[in-house]
């Protein structure tokens, strides 16, 4: 039954994104949740606490305002004071410029008691990569930007 909880608010928060609403997301992070992601561009990075995470989740949307995802399948295995998820998606978005792009992914989501400790998300970083330096060279400077917190998502690099 737990299980089955814990998917449909993984369910629920996808929505909220697709809605345009992270804030959910965001506050489902413990005071100290991790949150990172891999490549080299201006979303990679690894962020603590929800007020790099916040940060993050607003630059996606400025880059990425039309994002939405399909969730193809949500595993979820462990009990509840040490939870993890895996949440295969396909996403669709069309930048900044209208251009429109596809890609699937997998989140990674480490959960203690209902809340998030972790969240690793693993996109197609060629997609995105060509996505951010095609509306970088359009004058959206943002998608060149450092990332928000440390550059490096990869745990132990």
């Amino acid at each position: 039954m737990y299980h089955a909880i814990v998917r449909r608010r993984i369910e629920a928060l996808f929505a909220s994104m697709n809605a345009g609403d992270p804030r959910p997301i965001i506050d489902g992070f413990t005071p100290q949740g991790e949150h990172l992601f891999i490549g080299n561009h201006a979303l990679a990075g690894r962020r603590r606490g929800r007020a790099e995470i916040a940060a993050w989740y607003a630059r996606l949307g400025r880059l990425l305002p039309d994002l939405r995802f399909t969730l193809h399948r949500i595993t979820v295995s462990g009990p509840p004071w040490r939870t993890l998820a895996v949440i295969e998606w396909r996403e669709q978005n069309s930048a900044t410029d209208g251009v429109l792009t596809r890609a699937n992914g997998v989140h990674v989501v480490e959960l203690r008691w209902g809340r998030m400790t972790r969240l690793t998300i693993l996109p197609d970083t060629a997609a995105l990569q060509a996505t951010l330096e095609r509306i970088a060279a359009k004058g959206v400077a943002e998608a060149a930007a450092a990332p928000i917190g440390q550059p490096q998502a990869w745990p132990g690099a």
